[in-house]
């Protein structure tokens, strides 16, 4: 009898003792997964250069976007940033006439450019011009002066655990880095009218494996890149 009691008192204390280390743990949970958002860091950096690009040209004509490229080897992410590109474009700027990327690449076609096209990114790899001749075709077979041009810096997500008491994982670090270029060309006369760059560093802490998406980091440096297109 004396040992079924002195098991029970134990088995009550190892319980009490539990319920203390555990339940502070469940709170600190609760108040960090309620309260997450204030842990959400985002940085950003702009540049951008006017050239020759005249607004009321722009507005007049529009712009189409041709193929983007990579510097990175990431060539699958290039149509994904062409789409998430135009369509945070197509939301800042409803003024304008905006061609997307298959609606540029089916008018190429259409037009039997598309060996020239070809021969034209194939140069550009090496000398980072296009040329002037093949932009003119290009920017007539779409209806438009200005073509633009995007290029994927860098893109890269990590992720870092962070351990609470008895081993169990209470918050991961998510980051996030993109870096984008956009070049506008003049299609009449072959010249780069604008170009600017933007960077994007994103930090925030969660509980759940959710991760910035390469769509999301893509709008959100579209948008503080086209603030500053005239």
């Amino acid at each position: 009898m004396f040992n079924e009691m002195g098991l029970l008192q134990m088995h009550i204390a190892v319980q009490t003792r539990l319920r203390i280390l555990v339940m502070p743990a469940m709170g600190l949970a609760i108040m960090l997964l309620s309260g997450c958002s204030a842990f959400n860091q985002i940085h950003t950096t702009t540049q951008a250069s006017v050239i020759n690009l005249d607004p009321q040209v722009l507005q007049a004509t529009g712009v189409a976007f041709i193929t983007p490229s990579s510097a990175t080897g990431q060539e699958e992410d290039k149509q994904a940033l062409a789409l998430a590109f135009t369509e945070t474009m197509k939301q800042a700027r409803p003024d304008l006439r905006i061609v997307p990327l298959p609606a540029t690449l089916g008018e190429i076609n259409r037009a039997g450019l598309a060996r020239e096209y070809r021969q034209m990114f194939e140069d550009y790899r090496l000398t980072g011009i296009f040329d002037r001749r093949i932009l003119q075709k290009v920017s007539q077979a779409t209806g438009v002066r200005y073509l633009a041009q995007l290029k994927l810096g860098g893109f890269r997500q990590e992720s870092k655990s962070r351990w609470g008491l008895l081993g169990i994982r209470m918050l991961e670090t998510k980051t996030t880095f993109l870096r984008i270029y956009l070049q506008i060309w003049d299609g009449e006369n072959g010249s780069v009218a604008w170009e600017g760059s933007q960077e994007l560093s994103s930090a925030h802490e969660s509980l759940q494996e959710d991760t910035v998406s390469f769509k999301s980091a893509v709008e959100q440096s579209a948008k503080e890149l086209l603030a500053r297109l005239p």
